[in-house]
Order: structure tokens, then sequence, then C-alpha cells
């Protein structure tokens, strides 16, 4: 079971999100992409393609609106499409005010690194290239609104990655590092 607290002004609200639910509903998730595939009115603005973070906050808004009108199982699905695109998700701060927009979220802080070295693999960049790498792959902490945020280049999808809108910009930066070392020993390893 996976647990998601949906905060609304002071009001908590844990939804229980059964360990299944992520695989079973993966077609339910897609229709919700391809929904806003073809761009989203986000407040006052229309988004032509909404990143991941802005369909989380687009999400976000549905859920604030089962969680209005009751619909429980609405809800736990709406909060297993956030906890599915956002890995290591706590809670969902939820705008009342109708600015989707301004829905944030709070991430889980990743395990302190092993204390085991990093130990550099034949062929893999040296510490010097990995470093230079990861910093060209890891954008710095830059302002959106009243939050911060960092981007990561997923080689994967050949796209830039947001993260999640941060509070503070020391929160921020703090995930920023530990993002940029998760790369960093990725390429000592030669997995990127």
């Amino acid at each position: 079971m996976m647990n998601l607290n949906a905060i609304i002004d002071d009001d908590v609200y844990e939804l229980n999100v059964p360990d299944g639910l992520l695989v079973q509903a993966g077609d339910f998730f897609d229709k919700l992409d391809r929904d806003m595939d073809g761009g989203w009115q986000m407040g006052r603005e229309w988004v032509e393609r909404p990143d991941r973070m802005q369909r989380c906050q687009i999400v976000a808004d549905k859920l604030l609106t089962t969680l209005e009108a009751e619909n429980a199982r609405l809800g736990v699905m709406m909060a297993g499409y956030l906890l599915a695109r956002l890995p290591g998700l706590k809670s969902v701060r939820l705008d009342v005010q109708g600015e989707m927009q301004n829905n944030s979220f709070e991430i889980e802080e990743t395990p302190a690194a092993s204390a085991e070295p990093v130990v550099e693999t034949p062929g893999a960049p040296s510490k010097l290239e990995a470093m230079e790498q990861a910093g060209k792959t890891v954008t710095k902490v830059f302002k959106v609104g009243r939050g911060y945020r960092f981007s990561v280049f997923d080689r994967a999808s050949d796209s830039w990655r947001d993260s999640p809108l941060i509070a503070t910009e020391e929160e921020a930066a703090r995930l920023r590092q530990a993002a940029f070392r998760e790369r960093y020993e990725s390429l000592l390893k030669g997995d990127a």
C-alpha cells in the first residue's frame, strides 16, 4: 500500500493506493496523458505541450475536484497517477483558488549516498569527465513563481525533465545535488 497526503489549507487527507493499482491502471494513466497531449488551459495560460510537472499539476487539480465531490475511488486513481509519474512523492499541496500551477509536490528525500566508494569502471569516463557530463545534464536551480526547481536531461526520451516545484531554494539545491550525484555515479559506472 502506498500513501499520498493531499493537503488542502490546514487539512490533510491520506489517500491509500494499493500497490497493484499503479500497474493495473496504466492504461487509464496513459489515457490521461493522451488527453493532455493536445494542450491544456492552466489558469489564464494555455499550455501547448504540458511537461511532466504540469501534467501532475493538472491531475492534482482533478484530485482536488474528486476530494470535494467525495469520490474516493476516482481520488485514489488520481493519487495513483501522481505516484506513478513522480516517484518518491509524499504529499501534494492543492491550491483551492483555482490556480492549478500553484499545486506543489513534496518528494521524499533520496536515501543518503552509500558508504561504499564509487569505483570507476573500465571504459567509463574519468571522474573529471563524469563531473563535467553530469553538470551538462543537471541544470542549476531556478525560480518558478513562488517556488524553485531544476531540470535533468533524460537520455531515454531525449528531453529535459523538470523537478517538482520546491518551496525553498535551499531544499531545491539539496535535491539538485542528489540528482547531480546520482548522474555522476551512474556515469562512472558506465550506466549513462
